[in-house]
């Protein structure tokens, strides 16, 4: 396999897992919307997505780390430390989740006393979490568009187009 066909399958992978973490938390943004027992799975069920994303950048973040206070362009400082900040926010979100869990920890048998404290650390970085969450999709548009113009647009575009070839065929 050559480096070109790699970077693409790196890509279309990045691609599918972003879009199912940003689909999952979406749906799970607001408890209300899918209930705690839904709001609670789904963010069990984002660790793995959300690990997968971070191994298959592991490159990048390697490499960031160690140009950090190098010579290194401001946007890719500036992505590290969004990055880190997501990270550090995304963990206090899921452990502040699991401090106030009504459904996951009580159903593996664990309970734990209700407590204000971690209901609002969790609703302020859950909302902190969104304005990070804007500004990386904003740093990464161009890539989010163009990754799915070449890899979701262009593809169905094709199958279109072989699909009317082939009825138009069938039809001569």
């Amino acid at each position: 396999m050559n480096s070109s066909s790699t970077t693409s399958n790196l890509t279309k992978a990045k691609l599918s897992i972003d879009m199912a973490i940003f689909l999952g938390f979406l749906a799970a943004m607001d408890p209300r919307f899918t209930g705690i027992a839904l709001h609670e799975w789904l963010t069990v069920a984002s660790l793995a997505a959300i690990l997968t994303h971070l191994l298959l950048s592991w490159k990048w973040i390697v490499n960031a780390t160690l140009r950090f206070f190098r010579q290194v362009k401001n946007r890719t400082r500036l992505n590290y430390i969004l990055s880190l900040l997501m990270f550090i926010d995304g963990t206090l979100i899921m452990l502040t989740g699991i401090m106030i869990s009504r459904e996951v920890l009580p159903f593996l048998g664990i309970s734990m006393p209700r407590n204000f404290f971690w209901s609002n650390l969790h609703s302020i970085t859950a909302d902190l979490f969104v304005f990070l969450l804007g500004l990386h999709v904003a740093l990464h548009w161009n890539w989010i568009v163009d990754s799915a113009r070449r890899y979701t647009l262009q593809p169905f575009a094709r199958l279109c187009s072989i699909k009317q070839a082939e009825e138009k065929d069938g039809q001569a």
